[in-house]
């Protein structure tokens, strides 16, 4: 399998990949901000520099920090498993719909975990659909590629 700019597939991937990224970039600028907002440093100079404490548990700090692990632990998944499953020739449509569905919903995650916290099932929602999406990229994977070993 050959992969080509041409394939609406891969152009997709690396839309989303892109739009990923992009948002972990932002989250971390929020977890920076944040800590400004509230004076609160995870290091002496940045709190001396910054006329604020050294706190580790600052409840809002922590909420978007945690958001941003999240991603940390769920996103280089997607894009590992979406470039593998590139190479077993998904249809252009289903492979685009996979991807955008999986970014749609690791923004939203973000959203209801770290900007607008909502209640439950949300947060688990916008976490689930993503990650049934890399478990079933994942297997398409193992499963194209099992037959020829």
């Amino acid at each position: 399998m050959v992969l080509s700019l041409e394939d609406p597939a891969v152009r997709s991937y690396i839309v989303y990949s892109s739009v990923l990224a992009l948002k972990m970039l932002g989250v971390a600028t929020l977890t920076s901000l944040t800590r400004g907002r509230r004076k609160v440093f995870a290091n002496a100079e940045d709190a001396k520099a910054f006329h604020g404490k050294i706190k580790m548990d600052d409840p809002e700090v922590e909420r978007v920090r945690r958001a941003h692990l999240n991603d940390l632990e769920n996103i280089p998944a997607f894009w590992i498993l979406g470039a593998l499953y590139l190479t077993t020739g998904p249809a252009g449509a289903w492979a685009t719909l996979l991807f955008r569905l999986a970014a749609a919903g690791r923004v939203l995650h973000t959203l209801v975990y770290a900007v607008v916290p909502l209640p439950q099932p949300t947060r688990a929602l916008a976490y689930l659909v993503p990650y049934g999406i890399n478990v079933y990229m994942g297997v398409q994977v193992v499963l194209h590629y099992a037959t020829a070993l």
